[in-house]
């Protein structure tokens, strides 16, 4: 590593078909709350965070956006990942996704959907799509 300080995850900024309903979404499942307008040529970003700034998810609605469904075998995006403590925490976070109408799936591929639990060498994964299709996973350490 260079003699410089290592980055940490600051926010995630996504682009979105509907922008008040991902905003309705996000909020619900991560908890976060609308902070402010960020607006920028052609659109504009709605600020999303919890009470200390740890989270921040920023949604973007741009004029150009065609409405189409994420994509993560395109370049950019792949998915985003976000670290808990433990299975038990992934197993409590099914239960919290199906409330917010993200249904159990074998494979999650479309919108609103989760996967089961992966547990891989790695950690255990917990795969699910928002509205727009944006792959989002849930992950903990090996035998946490």
């Amino acid at each position: 590593m260079p003699s410089v300080a290592r980055p940490r995850l600051h926010h995630l900024a996504l682009t979105v078909t509907d922008l008040e309903a991902s905003v309705r979404w996000y909020g619900a499942v991560f908890g976060v709350r609308f902070l402010l307008d960020a607006r920028h040529p052609g659109g504009v970003g709605k600020v999303l965070a919890d009470e200390a700034h740890e989270l921040m998810i920023v949604l973007h609605r741009h004029e150009t956006n065609d409405g189409g469904l994420f994509g993560e075998t395109a370049t950019g995006l792949d998915h985003a990942g976000f670290l808990v403590d433990s299975r038990a925490d992934l197993e409590a976070w099914q239960d919290h996704l199906e409330t917010q109408g993200v249904s159990r799936v074998e494979v999650a591929e479309k919108p609103l959907t989760q996967s089961p639990i992966a547990d891989e060498p790695y950690g255990s994964v917990l795969v699910f799509r928002d509205p727009d299709n944006i792959q989002l996973e849930l992950f903990c350490p090996p035998g946490a």
